[in-house]
């Protein structure tokens, strides 16, 4: 049997920003039929090699050395009308934050199909069973912002689906999913990539995903290797359980959220009652779509529940954020799933390090600086990089930002929604290190949204599991009148 001609070849491919490097000396080959995976540090590269075979470099990068064909042609040498005609009939790239990139004000199936391949009649219900979503629950009538965040990468997987691609390109595929959907999607790519012929390249910080799923394997090296004060850390003793008489940070008492309405309105939560004590790590656990990231945006304002209460310190919070006090916003800080979604494209990381330091402190100019830099120190990356801007880092980096923004306000709540997924395991568990001194140093309350259960093995002061039970998972009845 003939050995298949590579959809993509990558040779000793260097890419640089200026003078640092973003990627060091890849050499790969995409073939039909087969699961590439890339691996390595946070930094090495692995989402600059996955926008480079897409002709997407990030704005003021280059190519210092080594060659890239895709299909037989230099994409990143090809004019703006064959790249678009390449990319729309033959790639597929799903980034890393899959979410920011879904139109907010579009449904779920009309997503799906905005850029199907028109020659084929594309059935919403069956890509939606195909990436292990339940197509029963009227999920393509809903809006992004009412799926989890695992939901959302499945969506956009399903969408990069319904255009027949002959390139499949995955960014940290199952980052913010569980372990038993993780394995499904496994199973599912090497399914695609056999029974479609699809060459499937995927970044991923997951072993046990890359062992199952992957036929050939490229490990890169960190590209610019800097220190990392985070694995660098001493482990810090996290506090002990706090007295019976220590007043919990943060109270709910019947908390029930719901997304959707009319015949779609789903019951999330229900009745939930939660004590968070100052100084202790509370993990939030349970398959995707059971409802953790609702639960943290409640917590934090950005989703009103439909009954409950949240009391801060004994204050009573209202429901939406911008019904609470600006002291009470910068109390309780949200660090979510899609860093890239969150952080602002125009503004250097420095800049976006600053603006809280002014709004709820009125920082001088002359003492920004060191604070900014500081923060950055704190979560494991270096000073310089207070002049970068978003699109010039790795997902985990961009992570790693959106911590030290959340820092910068100096909150007494850290709600963490699937902060170390994306991260590779030193780093994540250079992240826990830095909340257990924080939770030391200062009595910051953490909630840690995670499917990973031996990162936070012994680290844990509580653990709520929201897996749903038969009862709660059926669709609640919208209100008469």
């Amino acid at each position: 049997m003939s050995t298949p001609t590579p959809a993509a070849r990558v040779t000793g491919l260097a890419i640089s920003l200026g003078e640092a490097p973003l990627l060091r000396d890849a050499t790969l080959s995409l073939t039909p039929g087969r699961v590439q995976a890339v691996t390595g540090p946070s930094g090495a590269g692995k989402t600059t090699l996955l926008s480079a075979l897409v002709g997407d470099l990030p704005p003021g990068a280059h190519v210092a050395s080594g060659t890239l064909t895709v299909l037989g042609q230099e994409v990143l040498a090809l004019a703006p009308e064959r790249l678009r005609r390449l990319r729309r009939h033959h790639l597929a790239l799903v980034g890393q934050d899959p979410g920011s990139g879904l139109n907010p004000r579009m449904r779920v199936g009309r997503i799906i199909t905005e850029t199907a391949d028109r020659t084929s009649r594309v059935s919403v219900p069956d890509l939606l069973r195909l990436v292990r979503l339940p197509a029963d629950q009227h999920l393509e009538r809903r809006r992004i912002a009412g799926l989890s965040g695992g939901q959302q990468r499945r969506v956009a997987l399903a969408r990069a689906l319904a255009r027949r691609p002959g390139i499949l390109l995955l960014d940290e595929p199952t980052a913010g999913l569980d372990p038993v959907l993780r394995d499904e999607i496994a199973d599912l790519l090497r399914d695609l990539a056999a029974r479609e012929n699809i060459a499937i390249a995927l970044t991923s910080h997951d072993p046990d995903f890359v062992a199952r799923c992957a036929d050939d394997v490229l490990a890169l090296t960190s590209a610019a290797a800097p220190a990392d004060p985070l694995t660098e850390r001493q482990t810090v003793a996290a506090p002990a359980h706090p007295a019976t008489d220590t007043t919990p940070a943060l109270t709910v008492r019947g908390l029930t959220t719901h997304h959707g309405r009319g015949s779609v309105r789903r019951q999330v939560t229900a009745g939930l009652d939660l004590d968070l004590y100052p100084g202790t790590l509370t993990a939030i656990v349970g398959p995707s779509g059971c409802g953790k990231t609702t639960l943290v945006r409640a917590l934090a304002g950005l989703h009103a529940p439909a009954g409950g209460t949240i009391t801060l310190t004994g204050t009573p919070l209202a429901g939406h954020h911008r019904r609470r006090s600006r002291d009470q916003r910068r109390r309780i800080q949200l660090v979510g799933q899609n860093p890239l979604g969150a952080l602002n494209p125009v503004h250097t990381i420095g800049a976006t390090l600053a603006r809280p330091l002014v709004l709820h402190f009125r920082l001088p100019g002359d003492r920004r600086e060191s604070r900014v830099a500081g923060l950055l120190a704190a979560v494991g990356l270096p000073a310089d990089f207070a002049e970068r801007r978003p699109h010039e880092l790795s997902g985990g980096q961009r992570q790693r930002v959106s911590i030290a923004r959340a820092l910068a306000a100096e909150p007494d709540v850290l709600l963490c929604d699937e902060v170390t997924s994306a991260l590779d395991a030193p780093t994540a568990a250079g992240i826990m290190t830095l909340l257990a001194g924080l939770r030391a140093e200062r009595g910051l309350t953490v909630v840690l949204v995670t499917h990973d259960h031996d990162l936070i093995a012994g680290q844990t002061d509580a653990v709520l599991d929201l897996t749903p039970s038969p009862l709660r998972d059926l669709p609640v009845p919208a209100p008469h009148g």
